[in-house]
């Protein structure tokens, strides 16, 4: 009798257990639906979406995105993500140039790369910035990973000199690149080539 007891509590806590683990499944999978569903709303050039046109296009109730995200902000928090893992991919590929001033400039060619692949989404988070102080702090991490790549680059003696820091900052900057691409009206081959023109006098120019 003990032994069947127990064959039924562990029967039990096994289909308990699987139970748990899909649900768990589940809402991962609505989680990455809803990920998914904004982000794709965002590049087809809605910057704005509603968390109705979200579950839609999910295939999801409005009470499951809300179950995942507390709201909006926290939705677009978690593109942010989307952007920082890009950005980041980036920074871990291996450079071909020979020396620092050579992988400086091949930043801007792979920075170009990136800011045309997030462009959709970062445009989205501007949008709303000034009202939300998530998507403000993930904005300023987002300056400080870029500056951050730039300056594992680049030798003691030119961090010790301000100015060209700064100005290699904004070169490389998403801001320099969507102001040539967007209010400019030049393609990606004519802003790289801006950019690069521009970072080579930087680093050439004498003290």
């Amino acid at each position: 009798m003990g032994a069947e007891v127990t064959q039924d509590i562990n029967a039990e806590s096994v289909a308990s257990a699987r139970e748990t683990d899909g649900r768990r499944r589940r809402g991962l999978d609505s989680r990455t639906r809803i990920v998914a569903a904004m982000l794709d709303i965002i590049r087809e050039g809605e910057m704005s979406p509603s968390a109705e046109q979200v579950a839609t296009r999910a295939d999801v109730g409005l009470r499951t995105v809300f179950r995942h995200f507390a709201d909006m902000d926290s939705l677009y928090s978690e593109m942010t993500g989307v952007i920082e893992a890009q950005l980041m991919a980036l920074a871990g590929r291996p450079f071909l140039g020979a020396d620092w001033k050579a992988r400086v400039v091949e930043m801007v060619e792979r920075r170009a790369e990136a800011f045309e692949k997030i462009a959709p989404f970062k445009h989205a988070s501007e949008a709303i910035r000034h009202r939300s102080r998530f998507i403000q702090a993930d904005s300023d991490r987002l300056v400080v990973i870029l500056r951050q790549i730039l300056e594992l680059q680049l030798p003691q003696a030119l961090i010790d000199d301000p100015l060209k820091v700064e100005a290699l900052d904004l070169l490389l900057s998403f801001e320099a690149w969507s102001r040539l691409h967007r209010e400019q009206g030049l393609s990606s081959e004519q802003i790289i080539a801006v950019l690069r023109g521009a970072v080579r006098r930087v680093l050439d120019q004498d003290d």
